[in-house]
């Protein structure tokens, strides 16, 4: 499978390595057969270590950080969700080629929704929102602060950036006077809550039509949650949205963030991956039509 790096500090991972990791710190599953597997993920390189493991190893040293976190927070997490999430079965240590902490995780079976495939949506919409509101149920003492749980406002100046970089691509003009907008929304005024913060396609799977599992805590933390409700414009369909909403109970503030939120993430991401990482440029490309078309 070929392979593109999509940042510049991104250092060579393949099977073989894998292997050799593999080999080296876990014996007992030196026999089981390495296979890279397709992903939109942008932070990890994922193998599947025989029929029931995957190897989860940093594409870069932006995301070294988040093995510790998931290791740490999974386990608290994971038994006060309604639907599975990554079981850690052993984290491997920095060693020859590779030099950063990597993970072993429990393999999960489901795929990945499509955006305008959805098949029972309304359904899905509540699996989503009893995810989401069980999340911000968890007690948020000593959770670590999300860097999407921050203001929206922290978010101008690199969205600007990017609607400069889109001119011509998209609608450039309509698009700016809906973050504007955005911008506009009253803040979080309760207390912090834990979001996962990258409720996209690509982190969640499904079986039968329900949402079975939600995978990559890497950005899970605590304080304003509306970033989770970006999977209203990155997945759902408009027909969907109502119930999704009322499953979490956002107010008018709220959803506005979210919207927010699934706009600046989609306008930044667009220009960066659009030649390394075509389904998450398209994705992007999808909620930013949804949110012009819910405009009118």
């Amino acid at each position: 499978m070929s392979v593109v790096k999509m940042h510049e500090d991104e250092i060579d991972i393949d099977a073989p390595l894998v292997r050799r990791l593999i080999t080296r710190q876990f014996p007992r599953w030196a026999a089981l057969p390495v296979r890279r597997l397709r992903s939109s993920g942008t932070e990890n390189a994922m193998f599947r270590l025989g029929t029931d493991l995957v190897v989860r190893l940093p594409r870069h040293p932006g995301a070294v950080g988040d093995v510790a976190h998931e290791q740490r927070w999974l386990p608290r997490l994971g038994p006060l969700l309604p639907v599975a999430t990554p079981e850690p079965a052993g984290v491997g240590a920095p060693e020859g080629n590779f030099p950063w902490p990597w993970s072993v995780y429990r393999w999960l079976d489901g795929r990945n929704p499509v955006p305008g495939a959805v098949t029972n949506a309304e359904r899905l919409a509540e699996d989503l929102g009893a995810f989401v509101a069980a999340l911000r149920r968890v007690d948020p003492h000593d959770g670590p602060p999300a860097h999407r749980g921050v203001p929206l406002a922290t978010r101008d100046e690199p969205t600007r950036a990017a609607l400069v970089q889109l001119t011509g691509r998209i609608d450039t003009a309509a698009v700016s006077a809906l973050w504007v907008e955005a911008l506009r929304a009253p803040g979080h005024t309760g207390p912090p809550a834990w979001a996962h913060a990258d409720l996209s396609p690509g982190n969640m799977l499904v079986d039968a039509g329900r949402l079975s599992a939600v995978i990559d805590f890497g950005c899970a933390g605590v304080g304003d949650p509306a970033v989770d409700l970006i999977v209203a414009w990155n997945l759902l369909p408009a027909t969907a949205r109502s119930a999704f909403r009322k499953a979490v109970g956002a107010d008018d503030a709220e959803w506005a963030r979210g919207r927010g939120w699934a706009l600046s993430i989609s306008l930044i991401q667009l220009p960066y991956y659009r030649r390394t990482n075509p389904a998450l440029a398209e994705n992007s490309r999808h909620v930013i039509a949804e949110i012009l078309a819910e405009a009118g």
